[in-house]
């Protein structure tokens, strides 16, 4: 008996460092989700910045009809769609993320900046209006700073889909709210954006407000499509990896 155990003893150790030791992988952004077999459009949960800090997002899959992922794979970090949701609200609630994930919502900047600081990302970002027109713009490289760099903009590559560019006019702006108001923009439109010197040119998350004939970017608008006094219906932004620098090393 205590050859055996000390056969053991020497054993069990070799076996042991002869198998290799997987890692649990939290899935990152929605590219992992699906990778990891969840190829459905719905709420999922991501840990941008590790284990301790999981996020609800909702991810885009593309065409669950047809079973086409060609334009999936999207982690929605904005959604406007029926004005459920106030946006107007304070630079801590912007940094955290706020609303509801399976409607209305924002993110969180924390979030967005730990996504595209570990890796490159390209921003999407549907529009349809109250006549059920839909169009897009996209863009192949998007990133904010972090927050000590008031989550700066950088943004470039526009791709056309019909909405014309207006996001480009913000490039290089830091982020601001009525709380954190550079130039008096977060209060004169009502939300949290990158606004330039002379404010918007796209206005995401203005107040929700009803097709034509509001005053000048007070809704939720897209000046290169609609001009400055119509408020969209829906809204969306969302962003997907293009690669994974930080992983890859």
């Amino acid at each position: 008996l205590i050859q055996i155990i000390l056969w053991l003893s020497l054993v069990l150790p070799l076996v042991v460092e002869s198998h290799p030791v997987y890692k649990e992988l939290l899935p990152v952004d929605c590219e992992d989700i699906f990778t990891n077999g969840s190829k459905h459009s719905g709420v999922y949960t991501i840990f941008p910045a590790g284990r301790d800090s999981p996020v609800q997002v909702w991810c885009d899959m593309g065409c669950d009809e047809n079973d086409s992922h060609t334009d999936g794979k999207w982690t929605v970090i904005q959604r406007r769609m029926d004005g459920t949701v106030n946006f107007y609200r304070p630079w801590d609630q912007y940094k955290k993320g706020f609303g509801n994930v399976d409607g209305e919502y924002w993110l969180g900047l924390e979030s967005i900046f730990m996504l595209t600081w570990r890796g490159k990302y390209e921003l999407k970002i549907d529009m349809e209006d109250f006549e059920k027109g839909q169009v897009f713009a996209r863009y192949s490289s998007f990133s904010i700073d972090p927050e000590s760099d008031k989550y700066r903009l950088h943004v470039s590559g526009y791709i056309d889909g019909g909405a014309g560019d207006s996001l480009s006019h913000h490039n290089g702006r830091d982020f601001a709210t009525f709380d954190r108001d550079y130039g008096n923009c977060a209060k004169s439109y009502e939300g949290g954006f990158w606004f330039s010197s002379s404010c918007v040119r796209a206005n995401p998350n203005g107040l929700y407000k009803w097709g034509s004939g509001v005053s000048s970017y007070s809704g939720v608008q897209w000046y290169s499509w609609k001009g400055s006094s119509y408020s969209l219906k829906t809204m969306v932004m969302k962003i997907r990896r293009v690669s994974l620098d930080e992983f890859e090393k």
